[in-house]
């Protein structure tokens, strides 16, 4: 190799090109991976720094061997990897004036990667690609791909710190977003973004878009299901969660998931008990499980508004003095709210009990969603009771969110609980009929002998 490299110094300009060029074939030919590297590095060694060679010739032997890289004459991926690797280490010093051959390089590069599920090494890869400047201007359709794959590698890694940086990079380019694989990648980008950032409503809303493209597989619109349910259980208790929850709780895919057991239960405002949390919790990746850190403030609060010893008829107070994961406030806020639809007041102590904390720090729980509007009622600080209001307009919202349509107001007798006693009438009078036509469908009912007299 050392001699022909020796004697095609010695050709004009003109020549040097084609000869250099003519040598790529030859150490692909070679039988050894390590010889190929080793002779590859050798002769790209030589037409980038070697004085005698001159740019241009640099160049162009240069955009030779990565169109021979890019058509894939070398099968084995791990010796491809090499040489990629070996010629940007040698191309580095001179990476001005090979910007483009280096670019292209290095998109090869992060596909190997990627193949690899090097989901870092691969972003951090396209990211030393120069955007902004070089021989070769990238345009802002090009730009939003590179940018959006980005996040996409750092979300793979769970780096939502710098995919967020990246993802707002895109955003700015979206105007220029003419293919539809782009946009829907960039819409994932934005649904897990999001999630990440415990934007949990947003993401359920964005995730439940995103399940209904034909464009996307079905066993991905499935998953893209399973994470607007999963997020939807996490959002913070209130009105805006109940309509995500009616609409996840309408779509008769729902039922299919593992998931839709406590769905069901959320979204008819059941009390969840622990061993439904625990399954739940099984299926959560690791930020949804983010450990929550409590003011010095909520601290103060839970401790310092304990209403002493319980009485006989009252269960031990916990110690307990706030959530500790995103999952423990979703389901402590949903039993608080459950708890509201049963309960006409409740003390402290047994809010406490219910929730599993302290009495005051369940006092401070049920105040900060009374402040922010998620639930309704007052705080009576004198008794030790948080007394609850019935809420019509809530109810008609969340239906109407999941499809019912108008409901027809009963008459006002002015009294809440008739009303919610005739409700209650009305929902087991339903199940029944319900019951009855399904037993008539499967022609149970002929079987049933009448009583005799």
């Amino acid at each position: 190799m050392e001699a022909k490299l020796a004697e095609f110094e010695s050709l004009n300009q003109k020549d040097k090109g084609p000869a250099y060029s003519s040598l790529i074939s030859q150490i692909l030919a070679q039988g050894d991976g390590n010889a190929v590297a080793r002779d590859l590095k050798t002769l790209v060694d030589t037409v980038v720094n070697k004085e005698s060679v001159g740019l241009v010739v640099g160049r162009q032997v240069l955009a030779e061997l990565v169109k021979i890289l890019s058509e894939g004459a070398i099968k084995d991926s791990d010796l491809k990897k090499r040489v990629v690797e070996e010629t940007l280490e040698t191309v580095q010093p001179r990476i001005v004036s090979y910007e483009e051959q280096v670019n292209s390089l290095r998109f090869q590069l992060a596909d190997l990667l990627e193949e690899e599920e090097d989901w870092s090494g691969a972003a951090r890869v396209l990211t030393g690609i120069s955007l902004d400047s070089g021989q070769r201007s990238f345009s802002d359709a090009d730009k939003l791909k590179i940018y959006v794959r980005i996040v996409r590698l750092l979300l793979e890694e769970e780096d939502s710190v710098q995919a967020e940086t990246y993802y707002k990079r895109a955003a700015l380019l979206m105007h220029s977003a003419s293919d539809k694989e782009t946009l829907l990648q960039f819409k994932l980008c934005q649904a897990r973004i999001s999630d990440y950032s415990r934007k949990f409503l947003e993401a359920a809303g964005r995730y439940h878009e995103l399940s209904y493209v034909g464009e996307i597989d079905e066993e991905e619109r499935r998953h893209m299901l399973l994470a607007a349910v999963t997020c939807g259980v996490l959002a913070p208790a209130g009105p805006n969660r109940s309509r995500v929850l009616a609409s996840l709780y309408r779509d008769e895919r729902s039922a299919e998931l593992p998931t839709y057991n406590i769905l069901s239960k959320m979204f008819l405002d059941h009390i969840l008990r622990s061993a439904e949390v625990k399954e739940f919790e099984s299926t959560l990746k690791p930020h949804q499980l983010a450990r929550i850190a409590l003011s010095s403030n909520d601290k103060l609060a839970s401790i310092g508004h304990d209403d002493g010893p319980s009485a006989s008829n009252e269960p031990a107070a916990s110690t307990r003095t706030g959530p500790a994961t995103v999952l423990d406030r979703a389901v402590m806020e949903h039993n608080l709210l459950a708890s509201s639809k049963i309960y006409n007041n409740i003390s402290f102590r047994g809010l406490g009990a219910l929730l599993d904390l302290a009495p005051g720090a369940a006092e401070t729980m049920a105040r900060k969603m009374i402040e922010q509007g998620r639930l309704k009622g007052h705080i009576d600080q004198v008794e030790k009771l948080i007394w609850f209001e019935v809420n019509g307009d809530e109810d008609d919202a969340q239906g109407k969110a999941g499809g019912l349509g108008d409901v027809e107001e009963a008459e006002d007798t002015g009294s809440p609980f008739t009303k919610r006693w005739d409700a209650q009438i009305r929902v087991t009078a339903a199940h029944t009929e319900s019951i009855v036509q399904q037993l008539s469908q499967k022609g149970l009912l002929s079987l049933i002998s009448p009583t005799s007299a």
